[in-house]
């Protein structure tokens, strides 16, 4: 039997400067969010947890701790 995604959401918001895209998912009796930066779109963080919040809470915490480490190039 394959567990189906439910209750997708996305939502764009701005940590440190950097464009950070959250999108949350139900799958089974789990709650995952996943953080990536928008452009190129790059996992930054993935977590699973048994509510929502505690899901996005844990992939911002992560999120913000690699961008704050991110050094930024003037072009």
């Amino acid at each position: 039997m394959q567990a189906k995604a439910e209750h997708f959401q996305e939502r764009q918001l701005e940590i440190d400067g950097w464009q950070v895209r959250l999108t949350s998912y139900r799958v089974g009796h789990k709650f995952v969010c996943q953080a990536d930066n928008v452009s190129p779109g790059a996992c930054l963080a993935r977590f699973a947890s048994a509510s929502p919040e505690e899901a996005e809470s844990q992939a911002l915490s992560k999120a913000r701790h690699l961008l704050s480490k991110t050094k930024r190039h003037e072009v």
